[in-house]
């Protein structure tokens, strides 16, 4: 009998949809369904609600919210082709991505991709029905769209290949591409936009589906995003500000892990979905998800005293209480990586090479090995170099100082910081690395060294941020202390009064740094 039931499993075609890349990752069914379950159980019973999908492309929310309807509304519209025509002409709405997504919305709602054609379950005088898209072209202004800050030089191409100029957040006015009003707008919009360098440098693009939902003051607002607008961050800066002191978003589903929220599927700082109310403000129910577990609470989204939002009650704990001191934070001692005035690359020709300023205007010759001209050795990604003193023009009292070097990029297998080093007198270092300029004592740069690889500290920094981008704002959260002596975790565990379960948790999350 078993075997006969796994011949004919047929199992839903939504659920086995490859995503179009990390920037556009289509949504399961059953996660679909748990954005849906936040809102109000008593709209599937009205026939006047109307729900806007802006971002289309599997239609899984729009064919598991007619599910819904089908069901509530069976005392409105006892015939079940008066109401399934009634759900698909007054209540559902679509705007797709691309012309491939919007096929493939269609006919996950109607049953056809032309919902017009006999094999549609509704009948529209029109292709496309409620589910519409059209070919918008990006509007450029000093080499950038200004609607979505789109690249001329990437996406200006030819008209036969896909714009990514997404329709709903290309007007000025959104309510003037449907005319009308909704009550529900719902979501999983494009992440982020290539701008020709590597993926880290991709330009986001979330919250402007988000504003722009705003706009149209929809009574509920529920979209999935990453969730790197909790810390900030590349042009989510006033996105977080506004995000984290609305008092409208009611519940906010927190994943670190962006795979225990869409499987196989890898998003640095993970990923959240929340619901937005208009008509009701207050607290937050914040449900915290990390593999099968999940914890909640209530409580504002941004903490007092805090900038940025902090995902769990124990990082709040331990926040509060090495606040309580008023130390100067580490933030406050680092320079930027381009304090001595260069850029990472070098470009190498056997023994010579040449190293690339911080502007791009001009390059240096270096070494790999010293000689009495090449004689300031200069920490680059990777290794060193050797460079002639003249050419350093930057900061230059800071080259017979010792310095502590942090690495910008963060160390990807959850040491959280790349090794940070001793920069001694005679050497400066490249944009790989943040700056901390010390004197002439070594032992104070080695306590500095020693502190940094503490779990404690690691574990404020991945607190305040969630990008490999270590700048010195993701050590704000860190206090200075007295550099004349080593530091240990049991030793700063004792200094600001952690428990026993605040401890364990600074264990568990941090790994021992070798």
């Amino acid at each position: 009998m078993a075997s006969l039931l796994e011949k004919a499993y047929n199992p839903d075609v939504l659920t086995c949809l490859a995503n179009l890349s990390n920037d556009e990752v289509f949504t399961p069914p059953e996660l679909a369904n748990d954005v849906l379950d936040m809102l109000p159980s008593e709209i599937w019973s009205d026939p006047t609600i109307k729900i806007l999908d802006p971002c289309c492309k599997s239609g899984v929310f729009l064919r598991e919210a007619a599910k819904r309807f089908i069901k509530g509304l069976e005392h409105v519209y006892p015939d079940l082709q008066e109401r399934v025509d009634h759900i698909m002409h007054e209540q559902l709405y679509g705007i797709a991505i691309t012309e491939l997504t919007s096929l493939l919305a269609r006919r996950s709602l109607y049953c056809s991709k032309f919902p017009n054609g006999r094999f549609s379950v509704v009948e529209f005088d029109s292709s496309e029905g409620n589910v519409r898209h059209r070919t918008i072209q990006h509007t450029w202004l000093n080499n950038r769209c200004k609607y979505c800050g789109a690249s001329n030089a990437e996406y200006d191409r030819d008209a036969a290949l896909e714009t990514h100029a997404y329709e709903f957040i290309h007007a000025d006015d959104p309510e003037r591409i449907l005319n009308m009003k909704f009550d529900v707008i719902v979501g999983n919009p494009p992440y982020q936009l290539s701008d020709g360098g590597n993926s880290a440098s991709a330009m986001p693009i979330y919250q402007k589906f988000v504003e722009q939902a705003k706009k149209l003051s929809p009574r509920f607002l529920a979209m999935i995003i990453p969730a790197r607008w909790f810390v900030g961050g590349r042009g989510l800066d006033s996105f977080r500000s506004e995000m984290l002191n609305d008092r409208h978003i009611r519940i906010l589903h927190d994943y670190p892990n962006a795979s225990d929220c869409f499987p196989g599927v890898e998003i640095k700082g993970g990923v959240c979905y929340f619901l937005r109310e208009r008509d009701s403000e207050g607290l937050c129910t914040i449900f915290s998800h990390n593999g099968n577990e999940t914890t909640s609470c209530t409580r504002p989204l941004l903490e007092p005293g805090m900038s940025t939002f902090i995902r769990s009650t124990t990082q709040i704990s331990v926040l509060n209480k090495v606040k309580q001191l008023n130390e100067e934070p580490m933030s406050a001692l680092m320079n930027a990586g381009r304090f001595f005035g260069f850029h990472t690359r070098i470009i190498w020709n056997g023994e010579t090479g040449t190293l690339q300023t911080a502007d791009g205007a001009s390059s240096y010759p270096v070494r790999k090995t010293q000689t009495e001209n090449y004689c300031i050795k200069v920490y680059v990604a990777h290794g060193t170099c050797w460079i002639q003193p003249k050419n350093i023009t930057r900061n230059q009292q800071a080259i017979d100082l010792y310095k502590v070097l942090i690495p910008r990029a963060g160390n990807p297998n959850s040491s959280i910081l790349g090794n940070p080093k001793i920069s001694e007198p005679g050497s400066c270092s490249s944009n790989t690395y943040n700056v901390i300029v010390l004197g002439e004592d070594r032992e104070t740069a080695e306590n500095i060294v020693t502190y940094l690889k503490t779990r404690f500290v690691r574990y404020l920094v991945a607190t305040r941020t969630s990008t490999q981008d270590m700048a010195p704002k993701s050590f704000e959260f860190v206090p200075c202390q007295n550099w004349s002596r080593p530091w240990k975790d049991e030793d700063l565990f004792e200094k600001y009064s952690l428990s026993a379960n605040e401890r364990q948790a600074v264990l568990d999350a941090i790994p021992e740094m070798i």
